[in-house]
């Protein structure tokens, strides 16, 4: 099964308006600091209606290469938006009022794309649990009936999207649509319902979740994202891509250091030369680093004694390194690097990302990174110092070739 998208993420993405095809997301996947994209599967105002890259197996496979996927509705907009409809039949959100007073169909128009938005996700393999995102383009703030209007469908988009077990997300401009849900949520709570996620549209060339349209407190932990640079040409292997920038800070970004042999502590900002007489507590984490990668049967007594050392110089042989009474740097970055190696940037967790970091810790003596799993702005700056000071590209990604050298204890 696919997992929920985007989930929990701290990181960069982009969205375009045609999804790119394999060979292209491939390329980015492998050079570009972006980790999360926008793709447009439903709604009938959407500027590319045609998506023919976007199919379910397109979909499980960004999932599974480690993309954040983030599906985007573009239905009905504001009724005092003059650029819809956009397609000359595509409906607008009505502005009628009801006897009540309240803006009953716009609602109802809401509940009717969540429907829309979540047939298609299912179609594709957006799964229950993900967020989609409903595209509110700027619209003009100050006309009170059409802001009214446009929350009454936002907050049927949230309803109906809750109904089928979705999160609801809603893309905007910081001075229309997320202003006037923020406005909502401070001055008449409990009138709407307000989405659990919101996407900002603010270019201010700012990697970061703020604006100064709405309060520090609205969806102020781990509920927001921006679009921080608007529509421009980029390249990254070769494959160039009309995009706009985004940064994403959603759910939480913590992970639990998970038990070795027993509770060895492993994790470390630094991993000097080990031999005998050295720390205890090091030797332990040697030994049973070695142990989970079958090479030392020994017991974990924080003595670097002869099994242990006959255990460091069979592996030292089998990686292409000098058998020496000792173990240094260079083979701590080789016992570091044995495991998946998938692609690793800004954003990615897990346990590949603690080996990177430990990794990355053994190479430079002062790096002195935490070792937590999550890899962000101080794995990223780690990376990009290790990988100038070898005379590489600080692309700041983990692709192959960057694994290849770590692997061989390039320092």
């Amino acid at each position: 099964a696919n997992v929920v998208t985007p989930g929990n993420f701290l990181g960069f993405g982009f969205d375009q308006c045609l999804t790119p095809g394999q060979r292209s997301m491939n390329a980015w996947l492998r050079n570009s600091p972006y980790l999360a994209a926008g793709i447009y599967i439903s709604g009938a105002s959407r500027a590319c209606i045609k998506q023919p890259n976007l199919t379910a197996t397109w979909v499980s496979t960004q999932l599974r290469n480690g993309w954040k996927l983030l599906p985007i509705d573009v239905g009905p907009q504001a009724p005092c938006n003059p650029r819809f409809p956009r397609h000359g039949k595509d409906p607008v959100i009505s502005s009628t009022k009801a006897k009540s007073g309240t803006f009953t169909k716009a609602h109802q128009q809401g509940v009717a794309e969540a429907h829309v938005a979540v047939t298609a996700a299912a179609k594709l393999g957006i799964v229950a649990g993900s967020t989609l995102w409903f595209d509110l383009e700027n619209f003009d703030q100050t006309n009170n009936r059409c802001r009214n209007a446009s929350l009454s469908f936002m907050s049927g988009w949230t309803s109906g999207l809750h109904a089928l077990h979705y999160v609801s997300g809603v893309y905007s401009s910081a001075g229309s649509g997320i202003w006037a849900l923020d406005q909502a949520r401070m001055n008449k709570p409990g009138t709407y319902q307000l989405p659990d996620r919101i996407w900002i549209a603010r270019w201010d060339g700012e990697a970061n979740t703020s604006t100064s349209y709405i309060s520090s407190k609205g969806w102020a932990h781990g509920d927001r994202m921006k679009q921080y640079v608007g529509g421009h040409n980029e390249t990254w292997g070769g494959v160039t891509i009309n995009i706009d920038r985004d940064f994403l800070d959603l759910g939480s970004h913590t992970l639990a250091s998970p038990k070795h042999c027993g509770g060895v502590v492993v994790d470390r900002t630094d991993y000097p030369r080990v031999q005998a007489g050295s720390d205890p507590l090091l030797v332990k984490a040697l030994q049973c680093l070695l142990g989970e990668q079958k090479a030392y049967s020994g017991k974990i007594s924080g003595r670097f004694s002869k099994a242990t050392l006959a255990a460091a110089n069979t592996w030292q042989h089998a990686h292409g390194l000098a058998a020496h009474p000792s173990w240094n740097r260079r083979a701590w970055m080789t016992l570091f690097m044995a495991g998946p190696r998938p692609v690793l940037k800004f954003g990615s967790t897990g346990p590949a990302v603690r080996r990177l970091q430990r990794t990355l810790n053994a190479a430079t003596h002062g790096t002195d990174l935490p070792v937590t799993g999550v890899f962000a702005q101080l794995t990223d700056s780690a990376l990009r110092g290790w990988q100038i000071s070898m005379h590489r590209k600080a692309l700041g990604v983990v692709n192959p070739s960057t694994w290849k050298a770590l692997a061989a204890g390039t320092r």
